[in-house]
């Protein structure tokens, strides 16, 4: 192992830490707002996101710690495969956190008990005959 390798593993671990750590408070903050029945949207985008990137350093790690070689393409097409996965979920997470703060929408929640009592939040009311 190359001193490079050393350093990614070591950046890779705090990284992967660090994402775990926060998924943990982040999901400690999602029991008390189902309980409240509202979730801010940029806090499950914010969480999706660190899903994603989560299971990239997992991917990362596979892909450091095996050895492929030319003849074994079944694994090196998987480990591919996991790795634009998880490529493609942190760069929609990033996306969708992207717009929510250039368009000022961090702010907004989701009302979870009209949703589901089978109502439609947005729904006028008085708009319907009776």
């Amino acid at each position: 192992m190359s001193i490079i390798d050393i350093v990614l593993l070591i950046a890779y671990s705090i990284s992967f830490i660090c994402a775990l750590l926060l998924i943990a408070a982040l999901f400690l903050y999602f029991r008390k707002r189902l309980r409240a029945r509202v979730v801010s949207l940029f806090m499950l985008a914010a969480f999706f996101f660190l899903g994603a990137y989560t299971v990239k350093m997992a991917v990362a790690f596979w892909i450091r710690f095996s050895s492929t070689s030319g003849s074994d393409a079944v694994l090196s097409s998987l480990q591919s495969v996991a790795w634009a996965i998880a490529q493609t979920g942190t760069t929609v997470g990033l996306v969708i956190l992207t717009l929510l703060m250039y368009t000022k929408r961090q702010d907004l929640f989701v009302v979870l008990s009209g949703i589901r009592k089978g109502r439609n939040p947005h729904a006028d009311s008085n708009s319907g005959s009776e």
